[in-house]
């Protein structure tokens, strides 16, 4: 009787596997929250690619510890990167002779429009954005806020991480003229915890190719 049961339960399995359709799979979406705190709902569409949506309301996708992130890199001589919480600081940004702040955070608003000139530019911490579209805004800016009377631009998101680390990794790379490894590698080394997403840094790979057909 063993013997039968275990055909029994070999043929059916064969069954089910030979008798496989993609198509009986029940379909199902993957809600995706990125650092800054959006979500997004992804699914399939009828031809299998991925379809994203972003969602109403914020749930921020990192676990918070309770102690600021103060943590500011000196990039480069008037160029600045940090998290959230150093621009919500006016001690600290007196503390760096900031005169200029370039927000690319989400629900952060410009909290010292007296004391400094902002640059608010939406950019959303998800794989799919294009953020090359905002390089020559975030340049512009830069560029100004530096060439100013002792002037010194802060660059931020929310967690210092991907967003405005990407944007001061481009910079780098257009305004020195340094490949992708050597910019990452000075940023990460003036502020560690930096990490663009994986679409941040395909599109960064894609922008050095672009800057050596333009050289």
């Amino acid at each position: 009787m063993a013997s039968g049961k275990k055909k029994s339960f070999c043929g059916s399995l064969k069954d089910s596997l030979t008798g496989f359709k993609k198509s009986n799979l029940k379909k199902t979406d993957t809600k995706v929250i990125t650092v800054g705190g959006e979500s997004y709902i992804e699914s399939h569409d009828e031809d299998g690619k991925v379809v994203s949506q972003k969602s109403v309301g914020q749930t921020y996708g990192f676990v918070g510890w309770g102690i600021p992130d103060m943590q500011v890199g000196e990039i480069l001589p008037g160029l600045l990167l940090s998290s959230q919480d150093v621009a919500c600081d006016e001690e600290t940004l007196h503390k760096y002779n900031v005169t200029h702040i370039l927000n690319v955070a989400s629900f952060v608003d410009e909290h010292f429009p007296k004391s400094f000139t902002y640059k608010s530019i939406k950019i959303d911490d998800h794989p799919d954005f294009e953020i090359t579209r905002t390089f020559d805004r975030a340049f512009q800016f830069i560029d100004q806020g530096r060439a100013s009377e002792n002037g010194v631009v802060l660059v931020h998101c929310n967690a210092g991480v991907s967003r405005a680390a990407t944007i001061v990794i481009a910079y780098l790379m257009s305004s020195e003229g340094m490949t992708l490894t050597h910019a990452y590698s000075h940023v990460k080394d003036k502020r560690p915890a930096i990490r663009p997403n994986d679409g941040f840094q395909s599109k960064l790979k894609a922008y050095e190719e672009e800057l050596k057909r333009q050289n």
